[in-house]
């Protein structure tokens, strides 16, 4: 039997399968089982923000409910150290004041690869004591260049999986790879009890911050490209969540295309999905247009301000006062 005779099926949780200790400390939890929305309860008590404090703070104010974590829908992945460097006492005063509304940590790139094990171990062990998954960014690709990528592959997602981190970026911004051999390497990151988080874009030459006038000049995809392998991802692979790479989109481009971002959410779930908006004006617009359950992938230092907009307690002059939910 060949590697594409018939569709590949692995998923992380096996359907109906239920834990009965999901309140226990997060490493009571089987490796293979910690995804992007199936990190545990913090092992601390769960504070009340003032906010939600109807006896004492400002509970009388109102305000749009959030699900608790984890969540599957309103998710909000911050990035770690990458256009800034910083360490454990800056994530642990992120997570302390904000840690209720940050799902997940994304070390972009491969800069994780450049710090000292230990400093990236604590890291890691803060943001999961604080119920937050932890994600590498899109330096697969680089491995993918490797002269053995086979063996490449699998010396870095055993390392990865040892650091302690629960989800594996796939991305291809860079690279000319076939669907079918893409979908192998997602496959090959679940069966490793790593979670795999494809990152798809219209793009070529996206990730590296290029100006818009060379990626125009590249030229780009048809969105039913990424719409048709997103698909095959949830479906064959089982995959939990899809990142959309913003660059070509709404970065580095003369104009948005959101006809794209309507066209992804037209045929893909909306939990299935995650948008990077690491710019206030773009997150601003996809909670204008989506609501507060979009799911949303920002720089740290934007964490505070997003909070208050999915809150629907602050915005710009377009969201301000107008973004509500009924539940």
């Amino acid at each position: 039997m060949t590697a594409t005779s018939q569709p590949l099926r692995r998923t992380l949780l096996p359907v109906g399968k239920q834990f009965s200790n999901l309140a226990a400390p997060y490493t009571s939890i089987p490796r293979a089982y910690r995804a992007l929305s199936t990190t545990t309860q913090l092992r601390q008590e769960k504070a009340t923000t003032l906010l939600q404090d109807k006896q004492n703070g400002f509970g009388y104010i109102r305000s749009n409910a959030r699900p608790e974590k984890p969540r599957k829908v309103g998710v909000t992945e911050i990035r770690g150290p990458y256009y800034s460097a910083y360490g454990k006492r800056h994530l642990q005063d992120v997570l302390e004041t904000f840690g209720h509304h940050v799902d997940g940590l994304k070390f972009s790139g491969g800069g994780f690869s450049l710090m000292p094990e230990q400093r990236l171990r604590e890291l890691i062990d803060i943001a999961h004591e604080h119920g937050v998954y932890v994600s590498t960014g899109g330096w697969m690709e680089h491995i993918l260049t490797q002269s053995d990528a086979m063996d490449a592959v699998e010396k870095y997602l055993r390392k990865c999986k040892d650091l302690g981190f629960d989800v594996v970026e796939c991305s291809a911004g860079f690279l000319s790879i076939p669907s079918d051999d893409f979908i192998r390497l997602v496959d090959k990151v679940q069966s490793m009890g790593l979670s795999a988080k494809p990152e798809l874009g219209i793009q070529f030459g996206a990730g590296g911050d290029t100006a818009a006038e060379e990626l125009e000049a590249a030229g780009s995809s048809d969105p039913s490209k990424v719409v048709n392998l997103a698909k095959r991802f949830i479906d064959e692979v089982g995959v939990e969540r899809i990142m959309i790479e913003s660059e070509g989109i709404t970065e580095n481009v003369k104009s948005w295309r959101t006809d794209v971002i309507q066209n992804i959410l037209k045929e893909l779930p909306a939990e299935k999905v995650m948008f990077e908006a690491a710019d206030p004006a773009v997150f601003n617009w996809y909670i204008r247009e989506f609501g507060v359950d979009v799911n949303l992938f920002v720089d740290h230092s934007q964490i505070v301000q997003l909070s208050c907009l999915r809150s629907g307690i602050w915005g710009m002059a377009d969201t301000f006062g107008k973004v509500v939910s009924y539940r």
